[in-house]
C-alpha cells in the first residue's frame, strides 16, 4: 500500500510534465500565429491600397476616354 502513493506520485509528476510540455507547444503555436498575423497585415494593406489605387486610375482613364470620343463625336455648333 505504500508504494501506490509513490506511483500516483510519479504519474502526477509524469502527467504534470506532459501538460506543462503541451501548455508550452500550445503557446508556441498561439505566438506563431499571432507573428505571422503581425507580419501578413502590412502586406494586406499595401495589397488593398495598390488595387483600390488601380481600380481608381482605371476608372479615371476610361471616363477621359469616355468624354474624348463624346466630345470628338458631338455635333459641332
Amino acid at each position: 500500500m505504500a508504494n501506490e502513493s509513490g506511483n500516483i506520485g510519479v504519474f502526477g509528476d509524469l502527467f504534470t510534465a506532459v501538460g506543462d510540455l503541451a501548455q508550452q507547444a500550445a503557446d508556441m503555436a498561439g505566438s506563431a500565429v499571432k507573428t505571422t498575423s503581425d507580419a501578413v497585415q502590412p502586406v494586406t494593406n499595401a495589397c488593398v491600397q495598390l488595387c483600390t489605387t488601380s481600380i481608381n486610375s482605371a476608372t479615371q482613364i476610361v471616363e477621359g476616354v469616355t468624354k474624348s470620343i463624346t466630345s470628338a463625336l458631338a455635333p459641332k455648333q
